[in-house]
């Protein structure tokens, strides 16, 4: 490989960054960074009447919580439409492009008669000028469009990164527009001119833009610039078998980060939706940067799992400390309203085995800092009447005990066995009444992390 590897990930600020776009921007980055290359933020905002600054926003916001640090960028399409007219000109004045007069009413007559005689609906290049042919007169009132003058014959091919071979007949595609009558450029050539500009060398992109490279290579070939490597990722496909996309039940990165889903895991699993390496399940974003090749990519879709997501997740907040998730779950309370104090790195530390997300976390750790709901059903099944003198022993034991957990453990046992009773009977009940669960970590590691007076005001409700 010769010259510095330069990839780039290009969202439109239509919408949120949704997960496969996501996945794109991983595979970039990581190509660009093992090679000890660059990767270039666009935001490809040539779509005035879609875009917004809210997408724009939640685009940066989830480029930065996912740890995909850009080395150029954003760049921003609409910020450079002076480039964009100037390479038309040029165009016009090669006889690479043409202006085109046709209104919306005429391509529609002229798709109807083609589809009557079976054809296929392409565009007659009735404005195309050839030699020897004589155009319409330029009729009033109309602004043109700036079409491209494709090749009418011969094959476009591609080595891609993914597929391997493609090959597109040219007769398959037409003239595309490249130049609106409001001066803005369309998709296919914007994004050929910025890739020359910025000196990409390597597009991944998802499949579906495979129909549009032979367009975007007969661009860079008219205008006398480098072609990038392509490399076209499968889709992502959701539970129901469709592809996800922004229309399609699609849900935007800045949700995971909501939902208690931490950057480290989502890359993680992201990156195995369509690459490998080896069986390795788990690994850190530096191994991902030192594997990532270019190899190893899949060519069939890769299906979006919720469960594993959720296991991977899991994963990572068990090998998390707990002061590392407290600031985390700090932020989970803080919506519920919650401040929380110095306990809970402990909380986090606790809890972070039984839990997946860190709004499961937050869940637990909610019962130290706001009141408990003990349901009618857990107070009937675990305070009975047969436990209720053992709980009131406790709570008379536990208002002298100092307060840690082996002192707390040895009351507990001297409690079992002035009633002959065994650890469940008792504790399930404490929890429920402590915890408002029956299910949580040993009893004296809880019970030692809330304040005595606490812990006994709320045995007292039995």
């Amino acid at each position: 490989m010769t010259g510095k590897v330069r990839t780039r990930i290009a969202p439109s600020p239509t919408g949120f960054l949704h997960l496969g776009t996501a996945r794109t921007a991983l595979y970039s980055w990581a190509y660009a960074r093992h090679h000890g290359g660059e990767f270039v933020l666009r935001i490809e905002d040539t779509d005035v009447a879609r875009s917004t600054q809210d997408s724009t926003d939640q685009i940066l916001a989830s480029m930065h919580w996912l740890g995909l640090d850009y080395d150029e960028g954003p760049i921003y399409q609409m910020q450079r439409l002076e480039r964009y007219r100037e390479v038309i000109a040029q165009m016009l004045a090669a006889g690479t492009a043409y202006h085109c007069y046709c209104t919306p009413a005429e391509l529609d007559e002229m798709r109807e008669a083609q589809r009557a005689r079976g054809e296929k609906t392409l565009y007659d290049r009735r404005w195309r000028p050839e030699p020897g042919k004589v155009l319409p007169p330029v009729p009033e009132g109309v602004p043109p469009v700036v079409r491209f003058c494709n090749p009418p014959e011969g094959d476009v091919t591609w080595n891609d990164l993914v597929k391997g071979e493609i090959t597109i007949n040219n007769r398959e595609i037409d003239d595309l527009i490249i130049l609106r009558p409001d001066g803005v450029p369309t998709y296919n050539f914007a994004v050929v001119v910025d890739d020359w500009d910025m000196n990409i060398t390597h597009v991944f992109r998802g499949d579906e833009h495979i129909n549009n490279t032979p367009w975007q290579i007969n661009i860079f070939r008219a205008l006398g610039a480098p072609l990038p490597q392509f490399g076209h990722v499968p889709v992502i496909l959701g539970d129901d078998g469709q592809k996800l996309s922004k229309r399609r039940g699609a849900v935007s990165v800045t949700a995971y980060e909501e939902n208690g889903y931490l950057p480290e895991a989502m890359l993680n699993y992201l990156a195995r939706l369509g690459w490998s390496h080896g069986d390795d399940e788990l690994f850190t974003r530096e191994q991902m940067v030192s594997w990532f090749d270019g190899s190893h990519l899949s060519k069939s879709p890769a299906q979006w799992d919720a469960a594993k997501l959720a296991w991977v997740n899991a994963q990572y907040i068990k090998a998390k400390s707990g002061d590392e998730l407290a600031p985390l779950v700090a932020a989970q309370l803080q919506k519920r309203g919650i401040v929380a104090d110095e306990r809970l790195p402990a909380i986090c530390a606790l809890f972070k085995d039984r839990c997946d997300t860190t709004v499961a976390l937050a869940g637990w750790a909610a019962a130290f800092y706001a009141d408990i709901d003990v349901t009618e059903a857990d107070r009937a099944q675990h305070i009975t009447d047969a436990v209720k003198p053992a709980i009131a022993t406790l709570v008379e034991k536990l208002m002298g005990v100092t307060w840690d957990k082996a002192s707390i453990a040895v009351t507990i046992k001297e409690v079992l066995a002035a009633h002959a009773l065994k650890m469940p009977v008792l504790a399930m009940p404490v929890r429920v009444l402590v915890m408002g669960t029956s299910q949580t970590p040993s009893l004296d590691s809880v019970l030692e992390i809330f304040s005595r007076e606490k812990v006994i005001e709320r045995l007292k409700k039995a």
